[in-house]
């Protein structure tokens, strides 16, 4: 037993009084958290693992109540010890949403969960909730893992100075167009690792503490294109234009048009998809996790596949054509 997870059981029994309980893993994390499912008195309970050294729970803590308040199906807080980095939550369950979309269910699945992000989006203000904002900083940062962890020291490349500048340049590019957008609540990792198919009020949230007030198309992408599961591209657009006339009669949305609308939510896919790639390859370079590695194909994907469509992201478009796709190509045979 390592010592980490002695000090966990010792807090279940010592400070929660649970003398009899089963404590299994439940998922694991890409940061340094980790779940573990509690079963004591005939029912089940999550605690949450976030050594204090690396893992600040103040921000769970406070977006998870202000979900709460909002109606949305987070889960319940009923133990924190901030200073060992625990907390005892309700359990949402086991049903994954990767593991059950389909054709047949995914119209129903993405229908609930574009419900629970238009409540977000229209009802989660700045006067409700303090979050940092995703800024030019923020978003260029991001972007700059794609070089460095992906390019640099997954690849192996060592780009030239107009390379480095090409990429510079789309950065910028992006950057741009994701400060254009209206300003809502992000969850920031809207997808279907952290989306729980749930009996009531479905779906189950999770993984939000990272959560900051940033572009409106944001978690809509991070959704429907999805690192993890991919769909026809004409029907992503249709159902990103679908939210975007709901978005249009909450109030969250004025004066943009609809082919503008898409237009953001194709960039904004480029930007948080380059800096998922590098947050994969640091994964498995940093961390000992390649299991993400395998996604990487499937987001680069993306990337390639919009930038082609617009003459904007053409010299990025031919930097990953060039250089980039053909050195993956080398490495995988």
């Amino acid at each position: 037993m390592t010592e980490r997870l002695a000090q966990l059981e010792h807090w279940l029994r010592a400070d929660l009084g649970l003398r009899q309980f089963d404590l299994t893993p439940a998922s694991g994390d890409a940061s340094f958290r980790r779940y573990f499912r509690v079963r004591y008195d005939g029912c089940t309970r999550i605690v949450m693992d976030a050594p204090p050294a690396h893992e600040d729970c103040r921000p769970y803590l406070a977006v998870a109540r202000a979900f709460h308040t909002l109606g949305l199906n987070v889960p319940e807080i009923f133990a924190q010890d901030l200073a060992q980095g625990f907390l005892l939550l309700s359990d949402l369950g086991a049903r994954q949403y990767l593991h059950e979309l389909n054709d047949a269910s995914v119209d129903k699945l993405y229908g609930d969960a574009l419900d629970a992000l238009l409540t977000l989006q229209a009802r989660c203000t700045e006067a409700t909730l303090e979050l940092p904002p995703y800024d030019h900083a923020l978003l260029m940062r991001e972007m700059s893992l794609f070089a460095e962890w992906f390019v640099a020291k997954h690849l192996g490349l060592a780009l030239d100075m107009r390379q480095s500048a090409t990429l510079h340049a789309a950065f910028e590019l992006l950057a741009r167009a994701a400060l254009e957008q209206p300003r809502v609540c992000v969850h920031r990792d809207y997808h279907s690792r952290n989306l729980m198919v749930t009996e009531r009020n479905n779906p189950g949230i999770l993984d939000f503490q990272d959560a900051v007030f940033g572009p409106v198309t944001y978690d809509l992408v991070s959704l429907l294109r999805d690192c993890y599961i991919a769909w026809a591209p004409q029907r992503v657009h249709a159902w990103a234009a679908a939210y975007y006339e709901r978005a249009l009669h909450a109030g969250i949305l004025r004066d943009v048009g609809v082919e503008h609308f898409l237009r953001w939510f194709d960039w904004m896919g480029v930007q948080r998809h380059l800096k998922a790639i590098g947050i994969f390859a640091r994964l498995n370079i940093r961390d000992g996790k390649p299991g993400y590695l395998r996604d990487i194909p499937r987001t680069l994907g993306y990337v390639t596949a919009v930038s082609r469509r617009y003459a904007e992201l053409a010299p990025l478009h031919d930097l990953l054509r060039d250089a980039v796709v053909p050195r993956m190509a080398a490495l995988a045979a």
